[in-house]
Formats: C-alpha cells, sequence, structure tokens
C-alpha cells in the first residue's frame, strides 16, 4: 500500500522552509467532477422510453437538455398524461 507520511512531512518541511526564506507558503487544491447531469439522465431515460435502443439513448445524453426540449415539444399522444 502506498505510504503518505513521507510525502506529508516532506510537504511540511518544504512549506517551513518557504516561510523561513520569507516567501508565502501556498496551497493548491484540485477539484475534479465526474459523473453525468441531470439533463443528460433525463435525455437517456426519455430515448429509451420512446425508442428502447441503447444506441439512441446515448446519443440523446450526448445531446443532453436539447434533447429533453426536442423530447417536449415533440411529444406522441400516447405519451401525454
Amino acid at each position: 500500500m502506498f505510504d503518505l507520511l513521507p510525502l506529508l512531512a516532506q510537504s511540511a518541511e518544504t512549506a517551513a522552509e518557504a516561510a523561513e526564506a520569507g516567501a508565502s507558503a501556498t496551497t493548491t487544491t484540485i477539484v475534479a467532477s465526474s459523473g453525468i447531469s441531470l439533463g443528460t439522465a433525463l435525455a437517456i431515460v426519455c430515448s429509451w422510453e420512446r425508442n428502447k435502443s441503447i444506441l439512441w439513448a446515448l446519443i440523446a445524453g450526448i445531446f443532453s437538455w436539447l434533447y429533453v426540449l426536442y423530447f417536449a415539444i415533440s411529444r406522441r399522444p400516447g405519451e401525454k398524461k
């Protein structure tokens, strides 16, 4: 398993050395986001309900909210409640 303790100690030493030299120690935070959006999920569900095709569902997911708007405008009588 990867041991983080030596890296943390080295980072603390580097920050302390920078502070002693008069430089300000800065911290960079990297935030990553993954997953699908609400529009993508909604488009995939709408496409699946209409076409029952994985390929069309994936294509609709790529277009996201554009497909959702298209679906809302072009609903068939059986799809309206």
